[in-house]
């Protein structure tokens, strides 16, 4: 699946969704928009888990990236 809608097309959705926070559910460090932060927000779905936790990274303090000049 490359998006929601091929999800839902695929999977179908589910109105009363309830998600409920387990032991499984931890904080993450990743980044926000970035390729981990999206399989780790995927994976909590796919395991009926809330998507935001409280104590996931909030900033991008700390890291650091690639500087492409300009042309």
């Amino acid at each position: 699946m490359r998006n929601v809608f091929e999800a839902i097309l695929e999977c179908g959705h589910d109105e009363d969704f309830d998600p409920v926070a387990t032991e499984e559910f931890t904080a993450t460090d990743a980044p926000a928009g970035s390729k981990a932060k999206l399989e780790i927000l995927a994976e909590r779905v796919k395991k009926g888990l809330p998507l935001w936790h409280p104590e996931d990274r909030r900033d991008y303090s700390g890291l650091t990236g690639a500087v492409r000049p300009r042309e």
